[in-house]
Order: C-alpha cells, then structure tokens, then sequence
C-alpha cells in the first residue's frame, strides 16, 4: 500500500511537470560550479624493466628489484592497501625489425606498480627511496582527493547558484516572469589534477598546487508572462 502511494505521488509530480511544460514555455539553463582545493593524496606508477637473454633471467632480476621497491614503500609507511600491481609482463627483444630475417636476441621484463601516498610531506623522499634501490621506470604522477565528496557537494551548489542567476536574468531581459523548477538534472563532477613527471635529485622536489573540482547540472523553469 505504501509502495502504491508513493508511486502516485511520483507519478502525479511528473504528469504535473509535464502539464506544466505543455501549459506555457519552458526556459532551460546549464550551471556550472568549481572548487579549488588542495590535494591531500599522490598516485604515482613506476616500476622496473630489465633485458636478458633468458626470459627467466630477465624476470628474476625483475623480482629482486621489485620485491626491494615494495620493501621501501613499507618502511616509508604506505600501507599494503595502497600498493596494486598495475603490469607484469615479459616480451622478446626482436632483432632486424625491418628484415625479413628477424630474431630473438633476448626478453624484456616489467614490473609496475601504483602507489597511492596519503601523506604528501614525504612524497619528495618516497620517490628518491625508490629510485634509489632500483625503480628505472617513471609513469607519472596524479595528485587527488581521498574523500571529494565535501568539495563535489559545494560545486554542486555552486552550480545550481549560476543556472538560477542565469535563468533570472534571462527571463529579466525577456519580460517575463520566471516560474518554479520543472527539473533538475546533474551532468557529473571532475577535479583536474596537476601532473609531474620527476627527474633524479636528493630529494625529489614537488609541487602539489591545488585541484579544480567542477559540476554542471541542467535545469528547466516554467515561464509565467
């Protein structure tokens, strides 16, 4: 019985939105809201790359570096959780890639990892620590929110601010009058995040800089003249 009011009550705003729509004209707007905010979190993706003739050489001098790279990770306090394995693989070194008579001459093993560091005053030591004891390859790092929700919420109502400012002055400069809200709908939320490709040094040097976190939602006003 509950189930069926509700759905009536569901069914009954809807009709009513579309009676609305049918009744008079509609003015719909897009809003868009951006927060700027600090990260609080890196996501790097390194690994180690090593040739031999074998490919079982190749991906046990591979093994060794990586288990030494995981070891560091640790003792510089990222959590097991926060380490995850990204790629692992071993291809054949071809020679003569535009001849006929091409050959193995040896095999390429990788090993890749994604870190997740929570704690950006030691990212600059993370990364020298592990290019110290063997990480050759560098794939980027992306800096990021653990939880965006808190800034997601005030672009969403910035959003909803700028689609409202809008239709009011396009109804304003039109001569009629604005109605109430048929509809409202989110079109999703992005942060963009500053990127940083690191080079060999004592310390590592970073710049977190800050995250711009924008939502955009679309909303639709009834038009009274």
């Amino acid at each position: 019985m509950k189930l069926t009011l509700v759905s009536a009550a569901i069914w009954m705003m809807v009709a009513g939105a579309v009676a609305a729509q049918d009744d008079g004209p509609v003015l719909s707007v897009s809003g868009e809201g951006q927060v700027a905010v600090a990260p609080d979190m890196a996501v790097i993706s390194l690994g180690v790359v090593h040739v031999d003739k074998t490919a079982g050489d190749a991906m046990a001098k591979v093994s060794a570096d990586a288990m030494a790279l995981v070891a560091v990770l640790s003792e510089q306090g990222i959590e097991a959780r926060d380490i995850q394995t990204s790629q692992l693989n071993v291809n054949p070194v071809w020679s003569g890639f535009d001849s006929t008579d091409r050959q193995i001459t040896g095999f390429e093993a990788r090993n890749a990892v994604t870190v997740r560091v929570r704690d950006l005053d030691g990212l600059g030591g993370v990364l020298d620590q592990v290019l110290e004891v063997g990480a050759n390859t560098f794939n980027g790092l992306q800096f990021q929110l653990q939880d965006p929700s808190a800034a997601e919420a005030e672009a969403r109502a910035a959003a909803v601010r700028d689609a409202m400012e809008k239709a009011a002055q396009l109804s304003e400069a039109a001569g009629v009058t604005l109605g109430p809200v048929l509809s409202l709908s989110e079109g999703g939320q992005t942060a963009r995040p500053e990127m940083f490709a690191a080079a060999r040094s004592a310390d590592v040097p970073i710049a977190a800089g800050e995250l711009a976190v924008t939502a955009r939602v679309s909303m639709s006003f009834s038009l009274e003249p």
